[in-house]
């Protein structure tokens, strides 16, 4: 079988930002990439699931949210996807996770869809974690412009 395309990225050489990892037709996904891969620092299920029902919400509640398609987490619990349609050019989408990121960092209340009614799993979840990812993210993308989209060797 082929190798996919995000095993073709140098983990080795990864950092925490936003990349482009790769484009479908009218669909882009973004690599938010929050922890070092392989770093031995990982967040947590429970983390990873606050911060996707934030991002998921502040993303589809956004002035983007036609083109937003998906926002998960990565199985090595280092980041994120973001899929978005193409429509949503690279300085917007840049300003999309700015956005959704600084609003997990300051995040208080009721964790949105978090009612047994509504989330499969309603119990795990780790907001004061979520909310230092988020912290720890809004410093990393400071400054991130559309060249930093591009993989670094």
């Amino acid at each position: 079988m082929q190798k996919i395309a995000s095993f073709t990225v140098n983990h080795d050489t990864l950092e925490k930002g936003m990349y482009i990892s790769r484009i479908d037709g009218d669909v882009v996904t973004y690599d938010i990439r929050m922890k070092k891969p392989n770093g031995g620092d990982y967040f947590s299920m429970s983390e990873a699931h606050t911060v996707e029902h934030l991002f998921a919400t502040y993303a589809r509640n956004s002035a983007w949210k036609d083109g937003v398609l998906y926002v998960g987490p990565m199985g090595c619990r280092t980041g994120f996807y973001l899929l978005l349609r193409a429509s949503i050019g690279y300085a917007d989408a840049i300003k999309l996770v700015q956005e959704s990121i600084a609003f997990i960092a300051g995040f208080e209340g009721e964790i949105p869809g978090n009612k047994k009614e509504e989330c499969g799993n309603y119990l795990d979840h780790d907001l004061a974690g979520a909310k230092a990812l988020g912290a720890d993210m809004v410093a990393a993308l400071r400054g991130w412009t559309v060249s930093d989209l591009e993989y670094k060797e």
